[in-house]
């Protein structure tokens, strides 16, 4: 965990957020002598929700209305997700 001013933090912010994503580094902000924040590193996965988020702007309409469409008729989905290497 590293203590840092706001002053310095705003100062060098791509360098502190390089550090925070890629060494998860925990940053403590100070002003006046006083903790005001803590910055921590973010969840290192994704769930199928955020990998997916900006699929809309992938698809055209008329192909994410077929997917949907198809997704839900699909008799494997309606069994449920079974592992592939689970034996």
């Amino acid at each position: 965990m590293t203590e840092m001013s706001v002053t310095e933090f705003a100062k060098n912010l791509r360098s502190v957020f390089d550090r925070i994503e890629h060494k998860g580094e925990e940053i403590i902000l100070v002003r006046n002598k006083h903790k005001i924040a803590r910055i921590i590193p973010g969840s290192p996965e994704l769930t199928a929700l955020e990998a997916m988020s900006d699929l809309y702007s992938t698809l055209s309409g008329i192909a994410g209305d077929t997917w949907m469409k198809e997704s839900r008729i699909n008799e494997n989905l309606k069994k449920g997700i079974k592992n592939p290497w689970d034996s």
